[in-house]
């Protein structure tokens, strides 16, 4: 995706909710991941917008007065976008952005376009455009009436672009067209998985921006992209890895996200089958993040979802580097630093069944006993499938 100046940026908003299930401190954290997400789709966030509520408005999510004020905001700092924190209903977006007067889009639409937009193969472009489609089938009814006046952007990518002059029965029938195409191209991916069947498997997972595609390129040697962005690695790649005489199948794989919308986990659960197939796992955590461990059960539950979570898996907290710069302070003594990193890997080391390495792929910080550790795992593999070899090159 190109990078735009700040003249060419989107103007946002972001607004969200504190609810009885949803404290402060969570919509904040929320809120800061709409905003990277609004930043790797092109937009400059401007203004963040909350407000407490039991339970979302009915009519228009936020309350009345609410709505009120940002509608003067809009109107006043001349924002081009509203972006929601959650997935709202049909009616919910029209009548906001009726009463905005300027592009809404909620957080499942946000994350369906910066897809959109950086799918490759045909097979992602596949997904995304059935996950964009049935998303906006309930949509239909209101939305190309008032986005005949929207001139492209955040959101109008993809599908969203290419339907906005059809109705209900065509985009059901580009559906059953998508589904089918879909399950074609996922025969011709079956059929390269099985002539790769007689190595053994290892598929890194994770949350979106934990250095999975950093950490591939430090194992295979090899150059797979990798950018500061969410979602910067959408198609699945697989790299051939001998580590001292033993090979295996490396693959990296679409990063996950918390509220991510349904479709698209439905669309993508084909390249998702990299992980399902896998003989190991490595479970890659940004520990530098304040929320890793929301991070770590929001990939279990997916994991869970797919019916891979029982795996032999390995716990890889990458960003020891960024990990120590957030927690240590220029003047805290080194024997204090030792007991913070300690007492981090003690603790993880027993939740993890003593499987877990603290690393920096940037840094190529403690590769070594990373690679030692994959290379124990596999050979393990390799014995349950092959019993009676002793070689595996």
């Amino acid at each position: 995706m190109q990078d735009l100046s700040v003249q060419d940026k989107e103007r946002a908003i972001l607004i969200g909710l504190v609810t009885q299930y949803q404290t402060v401190e969570q919509l904040e954290e929320y809120l800061d991941e709409l905003a990277f997400l609004a930043q790797t789709a092109g937009a400059e966030v401007i203004e963040r917008f909350y407000q407490k509520l039991t339970t979302p408005e009915k009519r228009t999510y936020i309350g009345k007065g609410k709505l009120e004020e940002v509608q003067r905001y809009v109107e006043e700092k001349d924002i081009d976008l509203v972006l929601i924190d959650d997935e709202i209903s049909p009616a919910q977006l029209r009548n906001i952005e009726e009463a905005v007067k300027v592009k809404v889009l909620d957080r499942s639409m946000l994350i369906l376009d910066i897809f959109a937009s950086r799918a490759q193969t045909m097979q992602a472009k596949t997904q995304v455009e059935l996950a964009q489609t049935q998303y906006l089938l309930p949509r239909l009814r209101g939305m190309w009436t008032h986005l005949d006046r929207i001139k492209g952007g955040i959101g109008m990518r993809g599908a969203g672009e290419k339907e906005i002059e059809t109705d209900r029965r065509v985009a059901q029938q580009r559906i059953s067209l998508l589904k089918q195409k879909l399950k074609d191209i996922d025969k011709q991916s079956h059929t390269q998985r099985k002539n790769r069947g007689e190595f053994i498997r290892v598929a890194l997972v994770g949350y979106t921006n934990v250095g999975k595609s950093t950490l591939m390129n430090v194992l295979s040697k090899s150059e797979v992209f990798a950018e500061n962005k969410l979602f910067a690695t959408l198609d699945t790649t697989v790299r051939k890895v001998v580590f001292e005489r033993t090979p295996f199948l490396l693959s990296d794989t679409v990063g996950f996200i918390r509220k991510l919308p349904h479709h698209l986990v439905e669309s993508f659960k084909s390249t998702l089958d990299e992980v399902r197939e896998a003989d190991v796992l490595l479970h890659v955590v940004d520990v530098s993040h304040p929320a890793f461990e929301d991070h770590i059960a929001t990939v279990n539950a997916t994991l869970e979802d797919i019916g891979a979570r029982d795996k032999p898996t390995i716990m890889v907290f990458n960003k020891m580097d960024l990990y120590e710069e957030r927690m240590f302070d220029p003047y805290l003594k080194e024997e204090i630093k030792k007991d913070i990193v300690d007492e981090l890997k003690q603790t993880w080391m027993q939740r993890s069944n003593e499987n877990a390495v603290f690393i920096s792929a940037i840094e190529k910080r403690n590769i070594e006993e990373l690679r030692d550790r994959i290379l124990l795992m596999v050979a393990e593999a390799y014995k349950v499938r092959y019993p009676y070899k002793t070689e595996f090159y």
